[in-house]
């Protein structure tokens, strides 16, 4: 017995050795001070004012600090193909905390925000029963929550949904997803994570002031649905995860921004991830692609029966080949998804017939799957399309990030790399950086995106939300958002119809999504036929590029709007949304380089707010030292595009 007290007394005189020492970490450029104490408080200051205190710990474990060693400052140039641009540099310091019972952490300071993550170099198995963070902000603090929606089952979800603007104290009580924003004081303090690998994702849910982490548990028995054979967790063992030997575990992302503007164009979650592990990506075409299942394969004026089958798709083929859209994409029900059966197109449908057609046309097939099914038969399925001559995967229905389902998609990426490949993710949870790592991933949903207004309720706030998500959820990763809708309407005048569903808010608004988002693999999801009638903005919104050398914010705050540029070589587009107010705004162009720009112009009609679908072709010439008055209508946008005039092509 006497034994025991000594090593009771020794502990907590250790842990209190622990308690009373603090290390410091300052970021690049001194406005962000990190204090380090117990080894799982990490304090977080800007400019003097605390913003955020972090208490972490793995397993429960008591964590007294070993040593601390701080680096100087590290510069980093990182290539980022298909991303917001094609380079950036950043630059950190790093803390790393050696911990008790073979454990350490390594702690970021960035100008951008602080991260941290554990590590271990244990041997043999590790369990992790449990991961805690609790996030503590000061009273009064504001956030910006996306619930989930399924509150029986928490963790079993789409990661859709709007955003929750409330006081921190006044939350629902109820898990949300990734990110979470947080306005303390006079900063913004975004909660994301990166380098998600063999580990759950992270929910946070609130408890007065603080956000506290919350993860699935690791799944002991699946099951399957039988619409669509989907399989889902039907038991779980009481941990959230397990690994063997040495490793890192997800990086605990703290965004910082004094700014709204700074939110979308943010690249801690891309710079944090693990660096490219396919190589070559030459083989990689982002693009755009004719979707077939938003606008219910609603094709009109056509001599045959439109649906599901070869004719039909043989003109959705036409279509881009005519608009130079590289991708059509075959959604459910080119195999009988009822049944799983993906190794067998059903009898309405030529694959290899279409293919070929596209091929000759200069358009690429992509084939929808569920996740599991993929999974399930990966490299017959692989094999046998990459040889019939498909581009890549839209993958669907994944709903879940336990450590099993992270597991799943990792394999997918790296599988379909190996047969060049791209996906699609759609059903997906937040990203967490994956696309850094396997850049043949193009896209991502995990957004409340197009395809709600099928369904949604005449009192869903979409624009409202188009100019909240590209502040919070575009921070993480690229957004398949689906935009590109040809029936608009008003706040007062909107419909819910499934078979023709109808965008909220103007057909500008509409087109700005392919300026707004970051997206290189991004839907035109209505009709060929709806396209046509109207060929002039049509060709326009096609020919807006998919990928970008430089994304500047240059005005916007989040819920009311958005003003967005990207430079592609000497050209820029820029392009704005509002929410239901309607909306006039200076914009200088002081971002346009030295010379004269003539500007196409696409902006709301002067009827807009009456009639969504009115809108005005314009062009203009402009040069760097204008300013320019804009007006959005309710729900409203607009697009620009500046090409510079080479003065010699006009002597």
């Amino acid at each position: 017995m006497k034994r025991i007290l000594t090593l009771a007394l020794l502990i907590t005189t250790v842990c209190g050795m622990a308690a009373a020492k603090e290390y410091s970490l300052t970021s690049p450029d001194g406005k962000l001070v990190v204090t380090i104490s117990n080894g799982v408080t990490i304090n977080v200051s800007h400019q003097g004012n605390e913003v955020v205190t972090v208490q972490a710990d793995l397993n429960n474990a008591c964590s007294k600090v070993l040593s601390v060693r701080t680096t100087k400052t590290r510069n980093e140039h990182i290539v980022s193909p298909f991303y917001r641009q094609k380079e950036f540099t950043t630059a950190y310091r790093q803390a790393d905390v050696a911990l008790g019972n073979g454990f350490g952490m390594e702690v970021r300071a960035y100008n951008e925000g602080v991260a941290y993550r554990f590590l271990t170099k244990r041997k043999g198995e590790t369990i992790i029963h449990d991961e805690s963070a609790a996030f503590n902000f000061p009273e009064e603090s504001k956030a910006w929550l996306a619930y989930t929606t399924n509150p029986e089952k928490p963790y079993a979800m789409a990661f859709q949904n709007t955003y929750h603007e409330t006081h921190l104290v006044d939350a629902r009580p109820l898990p949300a997803f990734l990110p979470a924003t947080v306005e303390s004081g006079d900063v913004k303090v975004t909660i994301l994570e990166s380098d998600l690998r063999s580990y759950p994702g992270m929910f946070v849910k609130a408890d007065g002031n603080s956000l506290m982490a919350e993860f699935a548990k690791y799944p002991k028995r699946m099951d399957y649905y039988r619409w669509r054979g989907m399989s889902y967790v039907a038991e779980t063992e009481d941990f959230i995860a397990k690994s063997e030997g040495a490793r890192t575990y997800p990086w605990r992302v703290m965004a910082i921004t004094e700014n709204d503007t700074e939110m979308p164009v943010n690249n801690m979650v891309y710079a944090l991830a693990e660096p490219n592990q396919i190589g070559d990506t030459s083989w990689i075409k982002p693009g755009k692609v004719a979707w077939d299942w938003w606008n219910d394969w609603n094709l009109s004026g056509v001599d045959f029966k439109a649906g599901i089958n070869t004719p039909t798709y043989q003109y959705y083929i036409d279509f881009a080949a005519s608009n130079k859209i590289p991708y059509v994409v075959l959604d459910e029900g080119w195999y009988d998804s009822s049944k799983g059966d993906i190794m067998n197109p059903i009898k309405d449908i030529d694959l290899q017939q279409l293919i070929n057609y596209g091929k000759e046309k200069g358009v690429g097939i992509v084939l929808w799957t569920v996740f599991n099914v993929l999974d399930e038969h990966l490299q017959e399925a692989c094999e046998k399309y990459k040889q019939m001559g498909i581009k890549g995967w839209k993958i669907d229905f994944l709903d879940r990030n336990d450590q099993t389902a992270v597991e799943m998609a990792e394999r997918l990426a790296k599988t379909c790399a190996q047969y060049q490949l791209f996906v699609d993710y759609h059903g997906y949870f937040t990203p967490t950086g994956m696309s850094r790592t396997y850049p043949n991933i193009l896209n991502y949903e995990a957004v409340f995106g197009m395809e709600e207004c099928r369904w949604a309720k005449k009192d869903t706030d979409m624009p409202r939300y188009d100019v909240a998500f590209p502040f919070i959820r575009m921070m993480a990763g690229q957004v398949d958002f689906t935009p590109g809708a040809m029936r608009n309407g008003t706040k007062d005048n909107w419909v819910e119809c499934y078979q023709k569903p109808v965008s909220m808010g103007t057909r500008c608004h509409q087109a700005a999504c392919y300026v707004v988002h970051d997206s290189p693999f991004t839907m035109l999801c209505d009709a060929p036929t709806n396209y046509e009638k109207e060929p002039d903005y049509t060709s326009f919104i096609a020919a807006i590029p998919d990928e970008w050398d430089e994304t500047r914010v240059l005005m916007g705050e989040i819920g009311k709007y958005i003003v967005t540029a990207r430079r592609k070589g000497g050209t820029w587009y820029v392009g704005g949304q509002t929410n239901w107010d309607e909306r006039t705004i200076q914009l200088p162009l002081a971002f346009l380089g030295e010379g004269s720009y003539v500007t196409s112009m696409l902006t709301d009609g002067i009827n807009a707010s009456h009639n969504a679908e009115d809108y005005l072709f314009d062009t203009q010439f402009h040069h760097q030292g204008e300013t320019l008055t804009l007006h959005m209508a309710s729900g409203g946008g607009f697009v620009m595009k500046f090409g510079k005039i080479n003065v010699v092509d006009h002597l």
